[in-house]
């Protein structure tokens, strides 16, 4: 992997637990270091879509990846302030 380009991985409009698990397991296996994770395709700002973001923040702090999440819509960085998680989970 080129580690001066960050690792992109894509959120699709409802990611299941599968996908997020995948993307998990894909974070997992790859060195260490920049991930941008789009979210732009999410479809509804919701708890589940806060849910797959905070689990992928934490699989890449597992891995010691620092994550980014790119293309959030104005609904999810409102939930994001709502929950306390615009923070932990910058968009």
């Amino acid at each position: 992997m080129d580690t001066s380009r960050p690792l992109v991985v894509t959120l699709t409009a409802r990611p299941t637990g599968d996908e997020v698990a995948r993307l998990c397991a894909v974070l997992g296996a790859a060195p260490p270091g920049d991930v941008v994770c789009e979210v732009g395709a999410l479809a509804a700002a919701d708890l589940a879509a806060v849910d797959a973001l905070a689990r992928l923040k934490l699989a890449a702090g597992r891995s010691g990846h620092r994550i980014r999440f790119h293309g959030a819509g104005p609904d999810l960085r409102a939930l994001l302030l709502l929950t306390g998680l615009d923070g932990t989970l910058p968009t």
